[in-house]
This record gives structure tokens, C-alpha cells and sequence, in this order.
């Protein structure tokens, strides 16, 4: 915990200051592509930088300091003409109060993404209807799910109005028929699964849980370590409402896992003592993400 502390001083961070809009870093990679043609990757990256730096998400005013911190990977893995397929890992941080420590909100790698593209095309999003090229499409999803996680954080399911954004495109998605990972028949894991999943009556226990693990303790950490280092554990006891095998695959509750269980083990690797029942934080955390139980063991009060 001594590490995660120290670097919890004081900013100019406002408390009603949270993010709305992106400083996102796009970056694209075809390295296993053989092309003649290596020039629309570049255009592409430098697109795709442009159109979601620059579009405004939100009617919100914020300062740079206030953005969402958040980076959008692209791994294309097959070219056919205009037609790219690949895959596209999104992460989001936001800053934590009083601090310069930034935590991360969400992780997750989308392995079903194709689209076309032609290069120098300007990329533009109708909120109307699909554009049938499925990029700014796939884009603009993600970039409510984000916008959606992160205001989360900052109050109760806050978050509503962006993850209905990202169904309504979904939905449009999902309609169209002409490309993969849209529709809840591709897995557990499409977008139209998730977002469904994200907006359930039996998500917003996890969504709860994310918003007091946030505010309640990581926010109040620079005033008082051992207050917010309670508050995260014993928010994190909540999680026993996933313990039933129906939830073993909820894939929301996998997205918080991912994004956090380097957090919770840096917390609960030392430092002030906490009150946590730290043993049943142990079987609570094994029982839904056993794969990570090595870190899950390590932890103390």
C-alpha cells in the first residue's frame, strides 16, 4: 500500500470536475499484414485520432486536465481490399482527487471487429442509422462505454445516458447483418451482449460497488489511507452477490476484475493495517476470478 500512497498528493483536482470528453491515443498495428501498401495504416491511425479527439462527445465544458485518459489498439490481422479485420483493445483511466494517480476504469479486448475503410475517406458518425462500414460505427460504441464506465465513477449509475447511447448502436449494429461481433449470437462477449448486460437490473449491483470503490475510497485516500483502504475492501465484500454459478459468465463483472486486480493487490499488498475481513475478500475474489488467484492469495489487511 506504501507504494499506491505515495504517489497520492495534493492537485488541483475539483471535486464536481470529472471527464466527459477524450484525450485518446489511437494507435494501429499490421504487422502481420504483408502489404505494398503500408501508408493507409498511417492515414488510418491519424484518422481515427482525429475523429474522436475532436468530435464533442458531451455539451459539457472541461478543461484538458478533466478529459478521459483513454487509448483505442488496433491489431489488424487481414486486409481484402477495402475490408480490414482485426481486433481492438480499449482502456480508459481517470484521474483519482487530490492526487496525480490515475486509475484504471476500463480493459477489454473486442476480437471480433471488421470493417471497411478507404483511405483519406472522412470518417463521420450518424446517430441515426448505420453507416454499413462498421468503423465509426464499432468506434463510437466503445467510446460511450467509455464515457458510460467513467461517469460511474463519480455517481450512481451515472453512467445511464452514454451506455444507452452505445445500445441504440448496437442495435442499429446488430440490424445490419454485414459484419460480426454485433450481435448476442456471437457470444457472450459481443457488444449487443454486452451493453444488454451493462444496462441489467443485476448489473447494478457491480455498478454500485464501482462508484464506492471510487469515490468512497480511492478518492479519499490522500486525506485518510486507512479510511479509503476500508471503504475499497469493504465494497469489494459486496461482490459475494456474484458468487452464484449464473453469474460465472458476466462479463461486465470480468471487465472490472481485469481493470482492477492489479489495484486491489498493490492496496492490500501492505501499508496501514485495514479492519477488512480479509480472508473472505480472499474466497470472495477466488470464487469469481479463480484464474487470478495468485494475486487474490497475496493479499493482506
Amino acid at each position: 500500500m506504501k507504494k499506491l500512497a505515495s504517489i497520492f498528493f495534493s492537485a488541483c483536482l475539483a471535486a464536481t470536475a470529472f471527464s466527459q470528453n477524450l484525450i485518446a491515443d489511437v494507435k494501429v498495428d499490421y504487422s502481420q499484414v504483408q502489404s505494398s501498401n503500408n501508408q493507409v495504416y498511417q492515414t488510418l491511425q491519424k484518422s481515427l485520432t482525429t475523429f474522436i479527439n475532436s468530435t464533442k462527445w458531451t455539451n459539457d465544458r472541461l478543461k484538458t486536465y478533466e478529459r478521459i485518459e483513454a487509448s483505442f489498439n488496433i491489431n489488424i490481422q487481414k486486409k481484402e481490399g477495402n475490408r480490414f479485420t482485426g481486433t481492438i483493445l480499449v482502456q480508459s483511466r481517470r484521474p483519482v482527487f487530490n492526487s496525480t494517480y490515475y486509475t484504471p476504469v476500463l480493459n477489454l479486448n473486442d476480437t471480433n471487429f471488421n470493417f471497411e475503410y478507404q483511405e483519406y475517406e472522412e470518417l463521420v458518425f450518424n446517430d441515426r442509422k448505420f453507416s454499413n462500414k462498421n468503423l465509426t460505427d464499432v468506434i463510437t460504441f466503445y467510446v460511450y462505454l467509455v464515457l458510460g464506465y467513467d461517469a460511474d465513477t463519480f455517481a450512481k449509475e451515472g453512467g445511464t445516458e452514454y451506455f444507452k447511447m452505445a445500445k441504440k448502436i448496437a442495435d442499429f449494429g446488430q440490424a445490419s447483418n454485414n459484419f460480426s461481433g454485433w450481435s448476442e449470437l456471437d457470444g457472450l462477449q459481443s457488444r449487443s451482449s454486452l451493453i444488454n448486460n451493462v444496462l441489467k437490473t443485476d448489473n447494478s449491483s457491480l455498478r454500485n460497488i464501482s462508484y464506492q470503490y471510487h469515490r468512497n475510497g480511492l478518492d479519499i485516500m490522500s486525506e485518510n489511507e486507512l479510511r479509503g483502504k476500508n471503504a475499497i475492501g469493504n465494497t469489494l465484500l459486496q461482490l459475494e452477490f456474484y458468487q452464484r454459478g449464473s453469474y460465472s459468465q458476466f462479463y461486465p463483472l470480468d471487465i472490472f476484475v481485469n481493470a482492477k486486480k492489479d489495484e486491489i493487490k498493490q492496496i492490500f499488498s501492505g501499508g496501514q493495517t485495514s479492519t477488512v475481513n480479509i480472508e473472505k475478500l480472499k474466497e470472495i475474489l477466488n470464487s469469481i476470478s479463480p484464474k487470478n488467484s495468485s494475486s487474490w492469495n497475496s493479499l493482506k489487511k
